[in-house]
């Protein structure tokens, strides 16, 4: 997803709805639902700005933790020859094929220029 804003490390969706003319957008990684919109990018801006303090402001008071929490699985759909090629390079690194895509992940990651190689 390029169309992000972000702000104290929360990231929030862009997008234009050209039948209300408006730009519109949600936070992200959270459980809640917490949206903003603008009629300029400005706009668009300050209120996703806004609305991060605003959901911050209600977790400290609620004690709730803001950010949404992971369990650590989750399922993966690839190309059947992909799958077949990973786990047969996972077999011959001797690890597991979740060890294969943790790893592979964590590389893409680290990759400042991750944009650029997908």
């Amino acid at each position: 997803m390029k169309d992000i804003l972000k702000y104290k490390d929360f990231i929030g969706s862009v997008h234009y709805s050209t039948d209300d003319e408006i730009f519109f957008g949600k936070l992200e990684g959270i459980d809640d639902l917490i949206s903003f919109e603008g009629n300029s990018v400005k706009e668009l801006k300050t209120a996703f700005h806004e609305a991060v303090e605003d959901y911050l402001e209600i977790c400290n008071e609620t004690g709730k933790q803001p950010e949404k929490s992971y369990k650590g699985t989750f399922n993966v759909r690839i190309n059947p020859e992909l799958h077949k090629t990973a786990a047969r390079k996972s077999k011959e690194l001797g690890i597991s094929l979740n060890q294969f895509i943790e790893k592979a992940i964590h590389e893409i990651i680290k990759n400042k220029n991750v944009e650029s190689s997908i």
